[in-house]
């Protein structure tokens, strides 16, 4: 019996069942979120600094609980642990083949390292953090990647000041619109009777080395 009958029944099961507030009350599944549940998933922050708490953390206080926290996976000095990320350093390897992408060498937006900290850190407890922890560990990221001194504070209030150095390193994806002329139907004969790997993403780590 082919799988595909048993597949599409538990599609559409799932499909019905989680269903957005406004389709709750055309097909009388669910409710729409409370005030409070919808502002417990509100949790971006933007380039501009929008969605930040109150709060502030400095560098020394920011060691100390990246050091408890953190480093178990990233490194007492942001340098990562084996093949864990690395937060700090890479400055000026971009244009090398095997580049080094850290919060200080590639990350555009300081919104992102804050915003990634405060969702996802620490790994098996994420936000466990409070807002005045999670502005610390940031704060000694970025003293980690020399963009800060040993005294800085972050806060809402000091967040715009910092420029990572690889803001203006991205472009507008605009594939959509420059690249529409290359679109074709795709050709679907005299296809291979076989696929085979040419070429393994060993800089990537991607591809594992089975020995085949």
């Amino acid at each position: 019996m082919s799988k595909y009958h048993n597949i599409v029944p538990i599609s559409l099961f799932v499909t019905l069942t989680f269903v957005s507030p406004l389709q709750a009350g055309k097909l009388g599944l669910g409710r729409p979120a409370l005030p409070d549940e919808v502002a417990a998933w509100d949790l971006d922050v933007r380039p501009d600094g929008t969605g930040l708490p109150d709060g502030s953390g400095d560098v020394l206080t920011g060691e100390e609980i990246f050091a408890d926290n953190c480093a178990v996976c990233h490194g007492d000095f942001a340098e990562g642990v084996d093949n864990w990320p690395k937060l700090a350093g890479g400055m000026g390897t971009l244009d090398r083949d095997d580049p080094l992408k850290t919060v200080g060498s590639y990350w555009p937006y300081l919104s992102t390292t804050w915003d990634y900290v405060n969702r996802s850190m620490p790994f098996g407890n994420a936000q466990s953090l409070t807002p005045d922890e999670v502005y610390g560990v940031v704060a000694y990221i970025l003293y980690s990647n020399d963009l800060v001194d040993e005294d800085f504070v972050l806060s809402r209030d000091t967040f715009t000041e910092v420029h990572l150095p690889n803001a203006d390193g991205f472009i507008v994806d605009d594939r959509k619109s420059a690249e529409a002329h290359f679109v074709t139907d795709p050709c679907m004969q005299n296809c291979k009777d076989k696929v085979e790997i040419t070429m393994r993403a060993r800089v990537l780590d991607v591809t594992p080395d089975t020995g085949d």
